[in-house]
C-alpha cells in the first residue's frame, strides 16, 4: 500500500489513537499500537491483530470533524481488542501452507506475512472481512470508547450516515466491502449511547490539529493502491479466468519436491510460490491473480499443508472427521464456497484419503473449482488443494490428478 509519508499526519493520527486506546479494554494485554495513513482516496480503515492501524486518506477528507474520525478508530481499535483478526487467522489457518505468496509479491513485507495467514481460497483475505455480529460487536465496544475518551458518542452513527449516503447511486464505499454493514446499526449505536447516560454535556467534537491533518492529506498527490502490485497482478474476468492470457499449458515433465514428510511433482514450468514447514504452494507463472482489491489470490495451482485436527488421531473414524472439520473451517472462511461432490473414500500412495470437491468465488468474479484431498499422517492433517477456474478445470485435471500420483511419503 502506498503511505502518505507525511510525519504530521501520522503523529497527529498516533495522538488521536493513543487516547482512544487508553481506554481500549484489552484485559492487561498491552499493544504495540502504531497508527499510519495510507494514501488512497477510498473510504476505508483496517486493523491488523496486535494493534496496527492504518486509515485512509479517503476516510480523513470525509470526516466533518475529529469526533467522526475518531469514530472510524475507535471501531478499528476496538477490533483488535476483540481479537477478531485473530480469530480470522485462526479459522483461516488452513491456508499457512501459502503464507509466502504475498511476501513474494510485496517484497516481504510484515503487512504482507501477516495477511497470507488469513488467505482464502480464491476469496480475498479472510483477515480482514468480518462478520456482521463482529461488526455490531466493535461499534458498541467503539461507542463506548469515544465516550470514555471525552468525544461526542453519536459521531461513529454520524459517520456510518455518511458512509451509507455514498452508496446511493453508486458502489458502496471500500470500508462496507471489508466491514459489512449489519441490521440497525445506527440503533444499535444509539441504544449504546442511552446505556452510556446520553450525550456528554461537555462533549469533544473537532480541533485545530484535525483541521490541519485534514487540509495536509487533501493536497497530497494522488496514489492508487494497486499501482505498485496490478502490473505483477492481472485481474480476473466474470468467468473466473484471467484478463491477460491464461498461464501456459503446464509441462508434462516434472520437478520434483522434497518435504520432510512426503515428496511430490510439479510441472517443470510451475514455480514454487511460497515453502515452510506448515506447507508448500506451486502454480504457473501468471497463477497468482488480483482478487479485485489489490490482492493477490492463487488461481491456478497446488496448495498443500497441515493442520492439527481437534479430535484424536487414535479414533477409528479420525481421518473422516477431521476432514469434515477442514471442510467446515473452509466454508466458515469462504461463505460461497458449496460442496459440489461429497468426500469419498480414496487412496493417496496407499493411505487412506478422502477426496472432496467445491465450487467456490474465483478471484476478482466468476466462479473456481477446488478439488481438495486430506490423508492422515503423524505430524497431522495433510491436505492438498487444487485450483482452477471452473471453465478450465478440466483442462487442469490431467495434471493435478499426475501431481497427486506422484505423492510419495517419507516415513
Amino acid at each position: 500500500m502506498p503511505l502518505c509519508k507525511d510525519p504530521k499526519v501520522d503523529a497527529y493520527l498516533t495522538q488521536l489513537g493513543l487516547r482512544l486506546a487508553a481506554h481500549l479494554p484489552t484485559n492487561g494485554v498491552q499493544y504495540p499500537f502504531e497508527f499510519h495513513c495510507v494514501n488512497d482516496k477510498s473510504i476505508n480503515a483496517f486493523a491488523l491483530p496486535g494493534g496496527y492501524v492504518f486509515i485512509n486518506r479517503g476516510a480523513i477528507e470525509v470526516a466533518d470533524n475529529e469526533s467522526q474520525l475518531a469514530g472510524v478508530m475507535a471501531h478499528e481499535l476496538s477490533h483488535v481488542a476483540l481479537r477478531h483478526g485473530t480469530a480470522q487467522a485462526s479459522k483461516a489457518s488452513f491456508a499457512q501452507g501459502a503464507a509466502g505468496i504475498f511476501g513474494s509479491i510485496f517484497g516481504g513485507s510484515t503487512g504482507g506475512a501477516l495477511l497470507t495467514e488469513g488467505l482464502s481460497l480464491g476469496a480475498g483475505s479472510a483477515l480482514l472481512h468480518y462478520s456482521r455480529s463482529a461488526e455490531t460487536q466493535a461499534d458498541v465496544m467503539g461507542t463506548q470508547v469515544l465516550y470514555d475518551s471525552g468525544y461526542d458518542p453519536r459521531a461513529m452513527a454520524q459517520f456510518f450516515e455518511k458512509l451509507q449516503a455514498e452508496t446511493k447511486g453508486k458502489n458502496p464505499p471500500e470500508f462496507f466491502s471489508d466491514h459489512p454493514n449489519p441490521d440497525h446499526r445506527l440503533e444499535r449505536v444509539d441504544e449504546e449511547i442511552q446505556k452510556l447516560g446520553g450525550i456528554p454535556a461537555n462533549a469533544r467534537r473537532d480541533s485545530a490539529e484535525f483541521e490541519a491533518a485534514k487540509r495536509a492529506v487533501m493536497v497530497l498527490p494522488v496514489v492508487s493502491k494497486t499501482a505498485k502490485t496490478a502490473s505483477a497482478l492481472p485481474s480476473a474476468d466474470s468467468s473466473g479466468g484471467a484478463t491477460n492470457a491464461s498461464p501456459a499449458p503446464p509441462a508434462e515433465k516434472m520437478s520434483t519436491y522434497q518435504s520432510p514428510g512426503y515428496s511430490l511433482g510439479y510441472p517443470e514450468n510451475w514455480k514454487k510460490f511460497a515453502g515452510d514447514k506448515t506447507g508448500v504452494t506451486f502454480g504457473p507463472e501468471g497463477g497468482v491473480v488480483n482478487d479485485g482489491s489489490g490482492h493477490g489470490a492463487l488461481a491456478y495451482g497446488l496448495t498443500v499443508g497441515t493442520t492439527q485436527p481437534r479430535n484424536s488421531a487414535n479414533d477409528a473414524n479420525a481421518l473422516e472427521r477431521a476432514t469434515e472439520e477442514l471442510v467446515s473451517t473452509l466454508q466458515q472462511a469462504n461463505p460461497n464456497m458449496k460442496i459440489t461432490r461429497q468426500p469419498q473414500r480414496v487412496k493417496l500412495n496407499g493411505e487412506p484419503a478422502f477426496s472432496t470437491y467445491f465450487s467456490n468465488d474465483a478471484p476478482g468474479g466468476g466462479l473456481e473449482m477446488d478439488w481438495l484431498i486430506t490423508v492422515q499422517r503423524p505430524e497431522g492433517l495433510l491436505y492438498f488443494v487444487c485450483t482452477a477456474p471452473q471453465s478450465e478445470f478440466e483442462n487442469y485435471r490431467k495434471t493435478f490428478s499426475a501431481i497427486l500420483d506422484s505423492v510419495r511419503f517419507s516415513h
